[in-house]
C-alpha cells in the first residue's frame, strides 16, 4: 500500500518558460526572459511564468518546456523550502 501523504501529493515538473513583453514607454520592440517554476502541466506552468515577469507592463509566453533531463542527467525535485534560489552570470 502507498503511504498517504506519498497518495495524496500531486505530480509536479520542472519548465522553463521564454516570456515576452513591453519594453518602456521609449523603446520599440519586446523585453525578454527566462523563467522556471514547478507546475502539473503546461497551462499550469504558463500561468505561473507570467506571475513572475519581472518587465513592466504585460507579459506572454513565448515558449515553455518540460525540463526531465539535461545532458543525460535526469531532472528530480525535491521540496526544500520557500522561494527561488538561482545563480546569474552576465555578459562578457
Amino acid at each position: 500500500m502507498v503511504p498517504f501523504v506519498l497518495a495524496t501529493l500531486t505530480c509536479v515538473h520542472l519548465y522553463a518558460a521564454f516570456l515576452g513583453g513591453e519594453l518602456a514607454e521609449d523603446r520599440m520592440g519586446e523585453d525578454h526572459e527566462v523563467v522556471f517554476v514547478v507546475a502539473q502541466d503546461t497551462t499550469s506552468a504558463r500561468k505561473a511564468a507570467q506571475k513572475k515577469w519581472g518587465g513592466t507592463g504585460r507579459a506572454h509566453v513565448d515558449a515553455v518546456t518540460r525540463l526531465e533531463m539535461i545532458d543525460g542527467y535526469t531532472v528530480a525535485l525535491e521540496r526544500t523550502g520557500a522561494g527561488d534560489v538561482t545563480e546569474m552570470e552576465g555578459y562578457n
